[in-house]
């Protein structure tokens, strides 16, 4: 692999709450920047082999812990205030502005994984982007699975969340495999968004007054798998519809078609799953002409 500079740094806010986040910065020429969006109460480190990746195919990589994860968790999750709109409203925009400081004079990008793609729209300057490259990202609508997946998902979202919040005060989302405990008003939210129609389009005059999905006209490319039954094919068209100007492709990944024996809603990052890994290099590639940079 080439030689990658890889170092932390703190990101803050508009309002001031620090993020933990790494940099990845490849040696030679720079062709792009990637800021890479974590799917709901996933770690930055998740994503480092992928990171790496990319900054020895000549990309710029940033990954941050979202407010109340990780090494962004300050204070007791029990009494922290991070809500889904606050990862898109203040996250989100400040992990872009970081990016086009680390690196500059470059075309700049987001690989969202889940949520990381779905609330794009909700950062001032996400127009500020040249494309989007999504992973498993959709509505995550429940009356969109399957008969056999709604069963588990409405006990996940509609019986286990206001329990664990009202017993524990934050939702045990590990206990299920889903990554990290997530604060209450995050859970909350995300059971909110997943039992209507559009995700984030939900909140739409009511907990959200101002967004950017109609100005949003980048190229996006939205990847799913079909051995993932919460980024199914109806709700990937689903969360595509809340930005109806951007011009979209998508993608749908069968395993044993390289090699695989499951990708799901989260192996897409694993480095067991790195045959995946060009698709998104290649996309990458394809706006990053004419704008590369030597770091020499």
């Amino acid at each position: 692999m080439p030689f990658i500079v890889c170092r932390e740094i703190t990101i803050h806010c508009e309002d001031k709450y620090p993020l933990a986040a790494t940099v990845f910065l490849p040696k030679g020429t720079l062709k792009g920047a990637v800021v890479i969006g974590p799917a709901t109460g996933i770690k930055r480190q998740f994503y480092t082999a992928f990171a790496e990746f990319l900054a020895g195919s000549g990309y710029g990589v940033l990954t941050y812990d979202n407010r109340g994860i990780g090494q962004s968790l300050h204070g007791e999750i029990d009494k922290h205030p991070a809500t889904l709109q606050s990862w898109g409203q203040q996250d989100l925009p400040a992990a872009i502005s970081a990016l086009k400081s680390e690196f500059q004079n470059v075309n700049y990008h987001l690989v969202g994984h889940s949520a990381g793609g779905q609330l794009i729209g909700l950062a001032p300057n996400a127009t500020e982007l040249s494309s989007m490259f999504n992973f498993a990202s959709s509505s995550g609508r429940l009356l969109n699975m399957k008969v056999k997946d709604q069963f588990k998902s409405h006990f996940f979202m509609n019986v286990f969340i206001p329990f664990s919040n009202l017993v524990f005060g934050h939702t045990k989302s590990h206990w299920f495999g889903m990554g990290e405990p997530l604060p209450k008003a995050v859970a909350a939210q995300w059971r909110t968004w997943c039992n209507g129609c559009g995700y984030v389009k939900t909140a739409f005059g009511k907990t959200i007054d101002t967004h950017y999905f109609n100005e949003l006209t980048f190229p996006s490319m939205w990847v799913n798998a079909v051995d993932d039954f919460i980024a199914n094919h109806k709700n990937v068209k689903d969360m595509i519809a809340v930005s109806p100007n951007s011009v979209s492709e998508t993608l749908t990944l069968v395993p044993k078609e390289y090699g695989l024996k499951e990708i799901g809603h989260m192996k897409f990052f694993s480095r067991k799953s790195s045959v995946l890994w060009q698709i998104c290099l290649d996309w990458l590639d394809n706006y990053a002409k004419d704008k590369s940079v030597n770091l020499n």
